[in-house]
């Protein structure tokens, strides 16, 4: 079975750093497996992609070494599945708040006896190898996200479920459980003291620690803190960023304002 390099870097303690497409089309998916990222992240929680989108999009990944993963929308064992059985080769798991959820989404990632998942890794032969099932569920990395009020109280128990691989932090959900504004790179006190927290608990049941970022600034800052999951930057946000830099280096022409919806406040 072709090995998981993200998996391969963690074994060496090693971190990786990738990016999250919400484009749904496998160009944008492919030119974005060309940029030197380790891994990429189909994003089917928020991300305009549904399934018939992820294949075409997987299969444009699997033109290189990057390692391809799928946040699925929900910790629903189906939709887990069949992703792993198009060829992702890890799942993120949005809003996991208890041990229970934890390992739904970790039995709906690895085959009996290990775990719940139905035998049917159509794509995933083709990219994985003709051993896919035997060595899947060594390979396939299994994150969940702490990201809701009750995630964060029972986070020591989440983190230590067993067979989990890592845990993804999403700052803007776990600002809006802590009470502040959703503000992603958050320098706010609170917040840093629980994604301290967070990574703290993953040191010391040996699982990974993963975070979501928007700016190399605070990707070098997880990095150096220790985090071996990080995520540098969106499909979206590199495109609108990069042409909003352009267009204000230009001079003799006003660019044209930002469509603006109509304003509803007398209603």
């Amino acid at each position: 079975m072709r090995f998981n390099r993200v998996k391969q870097l963690w074994s060496e303690g090693k971190p990786a750093v990738g990016g999250f497409l919400s484009i749904p089309h496998c160009f944008s998916a492919e030119v974005m497996a060309h940029t030197g990222l380790d891994w990429l992240c189909l994003d089917m929680q928020h991300g305009c992609i549904d399934y018939a989108d992820a294949v075409p999009m997987l299969t444009a990944i699997s033109t290189t070494s990057v390692t391809p993963f799928v946040r699925v929308p929900w910790n629903e064992p189906s939709i887990i599945m069949k992703v792993l059985d198009a060829g992702a080769y890890g799942v993120i798991v949005p809003m996991v708040s208890n041990r229970a959820e934890a390992e739904r989404a970790i039995a709906a990632c690895r085959y009996p006896p290990a775990g719940m998942r139905s035998n049917g890794p159509n794509r995933a032969l083709l990219y994985g190898g003709p051993d896919y099932q035997k060595h899947a569920d060594r390979e396939t990395v299994c994150a969940v996200m702490i990201e809701t009020a009750e995630g964060i109280d029972k986070m020591e128990e989440i983190i230590s479920t067993p067979g989990l691989d890592a845990v993804y932090i999403g700052p803007t959900d776990l600002a809006l459980a802590l009470g502040l504004p959703p503000v992603m790179d958050n320098d706010e006190p609170k917040h840093v003291a629980t994604v301290n927290r967070i990574l703290d608990s993953c040191r010391r049941h040996k699982v990974v620690a993963g975070i979501h970022t928007i700016s190399s600034k605070f990707t070098q800052r997880y990095l150096d803190q220790g985090f071996r999951m990080v995520m540098l930057v969106p499909d979206r946000l590199a495109m609108s960023n990069y042409v909003k830099a352009e267009v204000g280096r230009l001079s003799g022409w006003t660019p044209l304002a930002p469509a603006r919806t109509a304003d509803r406040s007398g209603d």
